[in-house]
């Protein structure tokens, strides 16, 4: 199970959809040991296939080192570590996937002359190194002189790497989706109430501008290959000219409104893939 502190503001949606997707592999006659984040780590786990939602660093790089034994990981520990800020976008970018204008710095540098070249004005700070764990990781500034100052704090902190994505304006969109099925669930969050730091509140109601929705699901299951991460969920904006960009990658979310339905789904992609293995 995930570790509480990489679950802000969702432990119990969390736990829930981990626990679901155990039943569900239950019924289907799978004997399920469930273990804590910090069991694994302390060693206790001697499974060879190991299904998580892991996200402290120590947990990452165990899992790398397990794969690389022979264990079956899902998601795999690399994939989860390609969620980390700066990988997924050097990867997403990389790969040509839709993504926002972005520049990666250190938080010690001066950034303003080159935001204003790049002619970024609005913007996301988010730290580099780790997922977001708190509300902070994540800043919306609106001009380079407030990015300076959000980086300065990130300095202060420890946070030694940033990544700038330009602010795209448009409808905010999270989405879910697990490979090898035909599982594929979108949403408008701020319509819903849905929001784990607030930030949805900066793109505001949807406008349900049109875009094409199987042209999204591609887009996203796309970038699960690539990050390498079977269980998925992420954001994305849609512009007032229907243009598609991630802007959030996730290994394993919470599924929290689409839990129920999903967890059939989840429970076949791990079956299937320990099928391919054998």
């Amino acid at each position: 199970m995930r570790a509480g502190a990489y679950s802000p503001n969702h432990i119990g949606n969390d736990a829930a959809i981990f626990n679901a997707v155990a039943d569900q592999l239950r019924k289907r006659g799978c004997i399920v040991t469930i273990y804590s984040e910090d069991q694994f780590n302390n060693g206790d786990v001697k499974e060879d296939i190991i299904v998580n939602m892991c996200r402290e660093m120590e947990s990452i790089h165990k899992l790398q080192k397990l794969e690389d034994d022979g264990a079956l990981v899902i998601n795999s520990g690399y994939g989860i570590e390609n969620c980390t800020r700066e990988r997924m976008t050097r990867i997403l970018i990389g790969s040509n996937i839709p993504y926002p204008d972005s520049i990666i710095v250190n938080t010690d540098e001066s950034v303003k002359d080159a935001l204003k070249k790049a002619g970024f004005t609005q913007c996301w700070i988010k730290r580099g190194d780790f997922h977001a764990m708190h509300k902070e990781d994540v800043s919306y500034v609106r001009h380079p002189e407030e990015a300076q100052e959000v980086l300065q704090e990130y300095f202060l902190r420890g946070i030694k790497r940033a990544v700038i994505n330009r602010h795209l304006v448009g409808d905010l969109i999270k989405f879910y989706g697990v490979q090898g099925t035909p599982f594929f669930f979108w949403f408008y969050p701020f319509d819903e109430g849905h929001s784990k730091y607030g930030h949805e509140a900066i793109n505001g109601k949807s406008r349900g501008l049109e875009f094409d929705k199987e042209h999204m699901r591609d887009i996203c299951h796309k970038a699960s290959e690539v990050l390498d991460v079977k269980i998925y969920g992420g954001d994305c904006i849609v512009s007032p000219e229907g243009d598609i960009r991630i802007i959030d990658f996730n290994d394993w979310p919470s599924f929290a409104p689409c839990r129920q339905e999903a967890a059939p789904h989840i429970a076949k992609c791990i079956l299937s893939t320990i099928k391919e293995r054998k």
